[in-house]
């Protein structure tokens, strides 16, 4: 069986706890490999690896942390592929999907590239007499990284290819259900010249969390998952005086009004809730159909739904995988079997899938639940996972007024011919991404991915100018120095007394 251990110093580091944690093939149900978990003592020994790293990487030149990274992404490209196998056989999402993870993540790493242009700092000369004011931006230390199983890749690639180019030194603790991919972005670093210590992967469970959370060495932590788990890595570690980026779980809404093209939007709707299985915090879960058109759309959502070919992640017809895990699939099947009883109309029912020759395969099929009320269950939850849930309004007022009664506030979109209609929304809306027309609204990397409310506890978004701002901090420096005219008697600097 498979092995996957930790990544400290620029090496692979064996698992020393005894406590190892099963790593299944989604698609067959099969255990795979086994994933080291770390204790609090092998959390320590990363830290202590990425502090002695910082003492020199802090302090080294834009040129030499730019040079590692531009040969990064080439390698990255190169090797895009088996990065994207890795995430097929322990995700299971398909090959396809994989790749475009990889390929947003990349965005990221090119956004470091150029992080010279964002630590300029800025120059007031002349404030007063001979007074001068810079503003200059100097990296934290070490940072950490604790990011989710649904985008082993593509997360991780979020945050510490631009903590190190800030000078930070890095610890990434993956999602234990599927690590590989995290240790491979690792050695494809140091391929590329980044220093021993600089990134570190230590995999584990809570210990491992926890024990990052409390370590005095770690500066600031960034996270991406669920909201419940968010509220406890923003709590614990900002009362252990760090730095907080915690992004936590969605509703996302796609707001239809009577004059959009239904075709485009049954399109966006099947792509945006079934992509990846469900299993992605920006996919659409909640259409609000406004008006008389909810039959119609409901219908054609249907009939592309019915044609999606469910199967092995790598099987090149397949267009969705399994879920992660048999329990993660038992519970997503349980808000679909739980819905008529909720006074839902259940228009696809997906729970009964499998796919012959994967039997034992964590499969389900996709859900469409309609007329579904603000107070059941599948409209309240995050399911995570491929059930679509439709609602319906008369007016866009009560449309605009369901969706920011959620406490959710992450991604929203609306589809309309109107641009008045659609100016309102943007402006409106109760949400930290909005798609016109579009979605699924991720920003591209020189923008910055975040929600609200119960989507994002911390101040700081992630990537982008939010990106370089959570992993540095401001000085301002006020400076004066005397006229060389003003010298000391006696000091001569080649300068006119009368000057």
């Amino acid at each position: 069986m498979k092995t996957v251990n930790h990544w400290i110093g620029g090496k692979t580091v064996e698992g020393a706890s005894g406590n190892w944690g099963p790593v299944t093939d989604p698609a067959t149900g099969a255990v795979t490999t086994q994933v080291a978990l770390a204790s609090a003592e092998e959390v320590d020994s990363a830290v202590a690896a990425a502090k002695a790293a910082y003492a020199t990487w802090g302090t080294s030149s834009l040129a030499q942390r730019t040079g590692i990274l531009f040969r990064y992404r080439a390698l990255l490209d190169a090797r895009r592929d088996d990065i994207a196998a890795l995430i097929t056989a322990e995700h299971g999402k398909v090959h396809s999907d994989a790749l475009g993870e990889v390929a947003r993540g990349l965005e990221i790493v090119e956004l470091a590239c150029g992080i010279t242009t964002q630590l300029k700092g800025e120059l007031s000369t002349q404030v007063s007499s001979r007074v001068d004011v810079s503003s200059i931006r100097q990296p934290l230390g070490v940072v950490a990284g604790i990011t989710p199983f649904n985008f082993p890749a593509m997360v991780p690639m979020w945050m510490f290819p631009l903590a190190v180019a800030c000078g930070n030194t890095f610890v990434l603790k993956p999602s234990e259900k599927d690590p590989s991919a995290a240790n491979l972005l690792a050695e494809l670093a140091a391929e590329a010249g980044l220093p021993d210590g600089v990134l570190n992967v230590v995999h584990g469970d809570k210990v491992a969390v926890d024990a990052l959370l409390a370590h005095p060495d770690v500066a600031a932590v960034s996270f991406v998952g669920s909201t419940p788990i968010a509220r406890y890595i923003h709590t614990t570690a900002s009362a252990n005086g760090k730095r907080v980026q915690a992004l936590g779980g969605a509703k996302n809404h796609m707001l239809v009004l009577p004059d959009a093209d239904l075709d485009a939007a049954a399109d966006a709707a099947v792509s945006a809730a079934y992509g990846s299985a469900g299993e992605r915090c920006m996919a659409i879960s909640a259409v609000v159909a406004v008006g008389a058109i909810g039959d119609e759309l409901v219908a054609k959502i249907r009939e592309r739904a019915e044609k999606i070919k469910i199967g092995p992640g790598n099987d090149p017809a397949s267009e969705m995988g399994p879920l992660i895990t048999k329990a993660h699939r038992d519970k997503v099947a349980g808000y679909v079997t739980g819905a008529a009883a909720q006074g839902a109309e259940v228009v696809l029912d997906g729970t009964g899938h499998t796919v012959e020759g994967f039997e034992e395969g964590h499969w389900i099929g996709l859900s469409l639940l309609d007329k579904v009320s603000t107070d059941s269950d599948a409209y309240r939850d995050e399911i995570f996972g491929p059930v679509l849930v439709v609602l319906r309004t008369e007016t866009y007022e009560e449309g605009v007024d369901l969706i920011n009664a959620s406490p959710f506030g992450n991604g929203t979109a609306i589809f309309t011919r109107d641009g008045g209609a659609a100016r309102r929304f943007q402006l409106e809306v109760e949400a930290g991404m909005v798609g016109v027309n579009v979605p699924i609204p991720v920003p591209v990397g020189y923008h910055s991915f975040g929600g609200w409310k119960d989507s994002l506890f911390g101040d700081h978004h992630i990537y982008g100018n939010d990106g370089v701002h959570f992993y540095t901090r401001g000085k301002v420096v006020t400076t004066r120095w005397p006229d060389p005219s003003e010298a000391p008697a006696g000091v001569d600097l080649g300068f006119p007394r009368n000057h």
